[in-house]
């Protein structure tokens, strides 16, 4: 079902903006992007995995569109839906108007004494693509053609997915640069409780999709959202996860108490770092890996 007019309006109210003229995709300026800019401070991407976060786009080409209604989402939820029957933009045409637009959100920088000047330039024509706005990007019926017009035009491309379309994502051609899986249950019942998935046999198709990891030839990470109350649980269950899929990174991040994740859980959801930390190490511990790395910043340990 297309956004109304009055969604549009209110996401755009937040920063987003939609380009096409089916209105399903949009891009909006990333916290860390505007950060890197006042040379204050970089997202953990960069300090993972090397990508510049002054020029990084992010984006979604199905903002409206996904399978699960999760509890700790900063997104509006009730906007979104769980099939695509509408028509759809093309990619050539999503990428064009994503990068007029982020310029268009940067141009006060060009005036900010304190913005650093080659990376406020540099920043004119962005190198990666995180694509994670909103929304579930594999429902997005090109999917396939907007990683292939990325890789023309030499983008590295961050694909983050909630893995409820195993076929398409064993279809994925080109690869991104570095696929995410969201696995934020150890098991099905918590899945059900935190994910609240929209379609039938959601925690299979997750699993499936899970199955798949170890077949890509491109840098593979498991994500965990940590929402204290609700599933820092069981680590023998997420490790057993974890040694089956066999990724190259897990990133165990904590829940954040911000958007509209507000209406749905309590500040004391938000998990404290040094709790945060020792459940990643005991999961690590189970699975026979080790923290490699972490951002105290947006409260992430990485696993390897």
């Amino acid at each position: 079902m297309p956004l109304t007019d009055q969604a549009i309006e209110a996401l755009e109210k937040k920063g987003y903006r939609f380009v096409g003229s089916k209105r399903h995709a949009a891009a909006k300026v990333c916290h860390w992007t505007k950060k890197s800019i006042m040379d204050d401070g970089v997202c953990y991407k960069e300090k993972f995995y090397g990508i510049k976060s002054h020029r990084c786009l992010q984006m979604s080409p199905s903002i409206a569109f996904c399978h699960h209604k999760c509890l700790f989402c900063w997104r509006d939820i009730s906007i979104t839906s769980t099939t695509w029957e509408e028509e759809f933009d093309d990619p050539g045409e999503i990428i064009d108007e994503c990068i007029k637009s982020q310029r268009k959100l940067l141009v006060g920088f060009f005036g900010n004494p304190n913005a650093n000047s080659q990376k406020i330039a540099e920043a004119q024509d962005p190198t990666n693509a995180a694509i994670s706005l909103a929304g579930e990007p594999l429902l997005y019926p090109s999917i396939n053609q907007l990683l292939e017009e990325y890789k023309k035009r030499n983008f590295t491309t961050f694909l983050v997915s909630n893995g409820l379309s195993p076929d398409k994502l064993g279809s994925l051609d080109p690869e991104p640069t570095q696929l995410y899986l969201s696995l934020d249950a150890p098991n099905i019942e918590t899945y059900k409780k935190l994910c609240d998935p929209q379609i039938k046999d959601g925690w299979k198709k997750l699993n499936h999709s899970l199955d798949l990891l170890s077949s890509f030839n491109c840098r593979t990470v498991i994500r965990m959202t940590s929402v204290a109350g609700y599933n820092m649980t069981h680590p023998e269950e997420y490790a057993r996860i974890i040694e089956n899929s066999d990724p190259d990174f897990v990133e165990i991040k904590a829940y954040m108490y911000v958007g509209s994740s507000r209406d749905r859980l309590k500040f004391e959801n938000m998990p404290r770092s040094n709790d945060l930390k020792s459940f990643a190490q005991e999961i690590a511990s189970l699975c026979g890996r080790k923290i490699v790395d972490e951002s105290s910043e947006s409260r992430v340990v990485l696993l390897a």
